[in-house]
């Protein structure tokens, strides 16, 4: 049903629960849960009120009311509410008329509402109340837990808050006394122990005890959780069935004269299984979509090689896409360095190419003389063309959006084999869901001779001491990111900034040693040139912005300082740390904080300097940030918005998911069986408005 034949909403309200919402239809209302609830089953007393206190209810009358500052903004209505015990004073700045007419004073009433105490009058004030009258019965007037329903600014002006929402949520399940259709099979609902739908749809909004909220919080979880692994793993094995893949069958002459010739170190244990993986895979006949995760300096690259040398010894090219010229340009570098004795031609593409250079790259394509082909978004361009690309691997995929990705698809008549890398650990949660039809390998182990990077917090107040220690290192031939936040000071934010640290950092340290600064905003050219000042040693501090969070390999590089590292997430401190320990010498990250740091930004701090382990990091963000905006395919691709489930939170409900998920589609890939019927059924309603992602990585 549209939403605006929804009692109590009207096409008005209907348009702004759809452009603050998006929510339409009467079902979408009704999976519009509460963020959280509050008991209402105590009645409190005015004179028991204390300090600053949570949502309380209270219960007695108007004594007065009176209006102030009519025609200012200051314009309000004052309302004395007392029970016998004490007084409290209600304040309302919007919606005074309706109040003025609704209200009447010495008539009993249910006030609900966040008391705080007024510095000046050292009494209690609360502001827009909720309020029914004493003597209405029934859920909503006394109802001992109380649905909470986030909403917007603009919202409340339209008189939509909280209490509206749950009054038009209860008069249309009110009305609506047939029970709501099941949404999963019976032998689910049985095998699952899970709370009926109908009963949990209710039970969600307007909860009788806290025993009836548990289960239908558990049943709605369950079944958000596993209609998307169902979606996942169904598109994985249709995925599977469909598409033929590229046979490379053989490991030739190019693999192993570079594998026993030129592989400048031995590959650990982990990077040996993951290749093993990849092989099965690409002589499988499937074509194969694998997410590789490893941390920073893990050698994924060296998979990557390794893999594409794979694809040229049977007769294919390869290319590898990167997020920015800077890493483009490290990874043919690196490449070209390792395969200079070997005839295999590597080619770079970028933005910037000039256009001669551009054409031979077009013609070696072509050809097939340019066996692998490193560089950015400009390899998606429709005129850039291969005469036999079997391979495509992706670095920092989470930087691409999928519509991006799937250009590459189409550079071969059958679809190339397709691997994705990322050095940021994904939580096994979030992995599920992100990356649920992928198959995924892990590199979790370091080359051996990495020393661990020790982190150290530093407070503002120690920065001389920091200076001496930073000194230090660079008397012994170490180079020193420092990292800030902002590019330019920002009076609200007083944080320091990256142009004044730059200074700061000349005056401290030179003429004696060269500092160079990076940062976003200048021109490109500008920017790699002080990269590559510090790249080549010729600079010995660089001074810069997140911009080199990916990117530079400065092996000599041996501390990593950031400024105001409150300001920074879990991840991304983990990123920058990455930066530094990659080569034999013992490296530092400092992370550099003022005092006042929130509970929150303690607990990073804490966390980064116990552990350098990507995955426990990785967790710990997830814990502290939630997953963050997952929908669209800018950045995941993922099917649907989570309404009710937190990846965070409900990690073993996700793998009971899976793991039935998975049973089901083993048994019946494209549930045709009678009593699967719903769940194809549902999968279509729910996904009906998707683009189909599932063929791109």
């Amino acid at each position: 049903m549209d939403l605006q034949y929804v009692p109590g909403i009207g096409p008005k309200r209907a348009a702004l629960l759809a452009s603050e919402l998006k929510v339409t239809t009467d079902e979408e209302l009704l999976n519009y849960f509460p963020y959280r609830y509050v008991d209402k089953s105590k009645v409190y007393r005015i004179c028991d009120l204390q300090g600053e206190m949570p949502y309380v209810l209270l219960r007695g009358r108007f004594t007065m009311f009176e209006e102030l500052g009519v025609g200012t903004r200051g314009h309000r209505y004052r309302g004395v509410f007392s029970d016998g015990t004490g007084m409290i004073e209600c304040l309302w700045f919007q919606g005074i008329r309706f109040i003025k007419e609704s209200v009447l004073a010495h008539e009993e009433y249910m006030l609900f509402g966040a008391p705080k105490l007024n510095d000046y009058t050292h009494g209690f004030q609360v502001s827009h109340p909720e309020l029914e009258p004493a003597s209405k019965n029934g859920i909503d007037a006394m109802q001992s837990l109380m649905g909470m329903y986030n909403t917007t600014e603009k919202m409340k002006k339209f008189f939509l808050n909280s209490r509206a929402i749950q009054r038009i949520i209860l008069g249309y399940l009110q009305k609506h006394i047939e029970p709501f259709p099941e949404t999963l099979p019976a032998y689910i609902v049985e095998h699952m122990h899970l709370m009926k739908y109908n009963q949990a749809i209710r039970q969600i909004h307007f909860p009788a005890n806290p025993d009836n909220l548990q289960r239908a919080q558990y049943r709605l979880k369950f079944e958000e959780l596993f209609y998307l692994q169902l979606y996942l793993i169904r598109s994985f094995k249709m995925r599977q069935q469909a598409n033929r893949g590229f046979v490379f069958g053989r490991v030739g002459e190019v693999f192993n004269e570079f594998y026993f010739k030129h592989l400048p170190f031995e590959l650990t244990n982990a990077q040996k299984r993951v290749i093993k993986e990849i092989r099965a895979d690409m002589g499988s006949g499937r074509q194969m979509n694998r997410l590789l995760q490893g941390d920073v300096g893990s050698g994924k690259t060296m998979v990557a090689l390794l893999t594409m040398l794979i694809a040229i010894d049977n007769g294919f090219q390869a290319c590898l896409m990167a997020p920015t010229e800077i890493l483009a340009t490290q990874h043919y570098e690196s490449l070209s360095a390792q395969l200079a004795e070997m005839n295999v031609r590597v080619a770079l593409l970028t933005g910037s190419t000039r256009k001669k250079q551009r054409d031979e790259i077009h013609a070696g394509l072509l050809d097939g003389s340019v066996q692998i082909l490193i560089g950015t978004h400009a390899l998606i361009e429709p005129d850039v063309r291969f005469r036999n690309l079997g391979m495509v691997v992706i670095d920092e995929q989470h930087r691409f959006g999928v519509e991006q990705r799937s250009k590459l698809w189409v550079k071969n008549v059958q679809p190339p084999h397709v691997l994705v890398m990322t050095a940021t650990p994904i939580p096994r949660t979030l992995a599920m869901t992100m990356y649920g039809d992928l198959d995924v390998s892990v590199i979790d182990e370091l080359p051996p001779g990495r020393k661990p990077i020790q982190t150290i917090h530093r407070w503002d107040q120690q920065r001389d001491g920091l200076i001496a220690a930073m000194r230090k290192q660079l008397e012994q031939g170490r180079q020193i990111y420092v990292v800030y936040p902002l590019i330019e000071e920002n009076e609200k934010l007083k944080y320091r900034d990256v142009e004044q640290g730059f200074e700061n950092m000349q005056a401290a340290f030179g003429p004696e040693y060269r500092v160079v600064m990076v940062h976003g905003k200048m021109k490109p050219k500008d920017k790699d040139a002080a990269m590559q000042r510090f790249v080549s040693g010729e600079a010995h501090i660089m001074v810069a912005t997140t911009v080199i969070e990916v990117g530079v390999n400065v092996p000599n590089a041996s501390v990593m300082v950031i400024e105001s590292a409150e300001r920074f997430g879990l991840s991304q401190l983990h990123q920058l740390r990455g930066r530094v320990g990659r080569g034999a010498d013992q490296s530092y990250c400092v992370l550099v904080t003022g005092y006042e740091l929130s509970h929150d930004t303690r607990k990073r701090i804490q966390i980064m300097c116990d552990t350098t382990d990507g995955f426990e990091i990785a967790e710990a963000d997830l814990q502290l940030r939630g997953p963050g905006d997952m929908e669209g395919t800018q950045q995941s691709g993922m099917a649907f918005d989570l309404h009710i489930a937190s990846l965070a939170k409900d990690g073993q409900i996700l793998q009971f998911a899976r793991d039935l998920a998975k049973e089901i589609i083993d048994k019946d890939p494209l549930l045709e069986a009678s009593e699967n019927g719903i769940l194809r059924r549902r999968l279509d309603v729910l996904f009906a408005h998707k683009v189909d992602w599932s063929q791109i990585s």
